[in-house]
């Protein structure tokens, strides 16, 4: 059982509190089997809405996925309390935004898409539905009549 973070760093302009919104934001990862070392060849979404049981009626996990080589059965749970917001104050550092309890089953590489949502670190203006695909997202605040962007979106895993 070991636990991973996800660590996200972005160049935010003018915007604050980018986040991970809803039950329903999907984390596109690799995953792989720590039993043989198989990575999955497809991005593959975990979600908080969904859930799988435990072989041995052990509770449940966000996810419970077989290993196509070797047939163990790993699982990987997104630890919903550690879901941070990256804020204006982050900008150019790397956060940690998310954990991963991780059973056989390790996050080894994030592909932001769609679903954050941030708002403009002074007006407060919402901006809603935001995809980091591209690693760039600019708008303009109205309220401020100036542009807002993040850019420059990487990230790294860590040992928690």
């Amino acid at each position: 059982l070991q636990r991973i973070g996800l660590q996200l760093r972005a160049t935010l302009e003018n915007i604050t509190r980018l986040r991970a919104e809803g039950e329903d934001f999907r984390w596109y990862l690799k995953l792989k089997c720590g039993n043989c070392g198989e990575v999955s060849e497809k991005w593959q979404y975990l979600r908080l809405m969904d859930s799988a049981p435990l072989k041995g009626g052990r509770g449940s996990a966000t996810m419970v996925q077989k290993c196509k080589l070797c047939s163990r059965e790993n699982s990987i749970d997104i630890l919903s309390q550690t879901i941070k917001p990256y804020n204006a104050e982050d900008s150019e550092k790397f956060k940690t935004i998310v954990e991963f309890e991780c059973r056989g089953l390790e996050p080894v590489d994030f592909q932001p898409q769609a679903g954050f949502t941030a708002e403009g670190a002074e007006s407060g203006t919402p901006f809603n539905d935001i995809n980091l695909l591209e690693k760039d997202w600019n708008d303009y605040d109205e309220k401020t009549k100036e542009s807002v962007g993040i850019y420059e979106v990487t990230h790294k895993f860590v040992k928690c």
